[in-house]
């Protein structure tokens, strides 16, 4: 306690949110590749949110608290809040779904879905790998997968707006899907925002 707790507990936090998100990722990929159990495992994904939510509130917590940081407060900040983001952005969508009455998800959410956790699994292992940034190398290597994946999700994103205004002739339903595209994408796009500030981060550190 006091001014001076390990700054290892910084790097504690991250990975339990790192974790946090993974989990969550994994369960919404669960619910649209089996829609028909969808709402129990929604309940579930929101509990995990607010999960995170604790965790990134225990963090910011402790940075107040705390007189030296073992990285600049503005990239923990910036670094917990855009991992966060991801959770709540999936979670978001999932509840739309269910609020949407949507009857089954289509093929480029699964993809889009699939897309999502692969990025996620490579910010696990970037959180991991910042405890010890002597690596940086393999820290940079793994942001530039992400941001990889984020350029496959745009890809996605395209060909199920093309197929959406090209076959959906209700127009409710084509407003329900375009926004359900588009909010995965966008966790798709913060998976990179975060990738983008560890890069500035071992760049600065390592």
């Amino acid at each position: 306690m006091g001014f001076f707790p390990k700054e290892e507990q910084f790097f504690d936090l991250f990975e339990e949110l790192a974790v946090k998100i993974g989990e969550g990722g994994l369960l919404f990929l669960d619910i649209v590749e089996h829609y028909e159990q969808a709402e129990p495992k929604i309940a579930r994904l929101k509990e995990i949110e607010h999960e995170a939510d604790v965790i990134t509130h225990r963090t910011y917590e402790r940075m107040h608290r705390t007189f030296l940081t073992p990285l600049d407060r503005e990239d923990i900040y910036a670094l917990v809040n855009r991992m966060d983001s991801i959770l709540d952005i999936t979670e978001a969508c999932a509840v739309r779904m269910f609020l949407y009455r949507i009857k089954e998800p289509a093929p480029e959410l699964i993809e889009q879905a699939f897309i999502l956790n692969k990025a996620i699994s490579r910010i696990k292992e970037v959180i991991h790998a910042l405890r010890n940034m002597k690596d940086a190398r393999t820290i940079i290597d793994a942001c530039v997968d992400i941001n990889t994946a984020e350029n496959e999700g745009d890809k996605v994103l395209r060909r199920a707006m093309t197929r959406l205004f090209e076959h959906e002739k209700d127009m409710v339903e084509l407003i329900k899907w375009k926004e359900i595209f588009e909010r995965i994408e966008e966790a798709i796009d913060v998976c990179e925002d975060v990738s983008n500030i560890v890069e500035g981060i071992v760049l600065k550190n390592a």
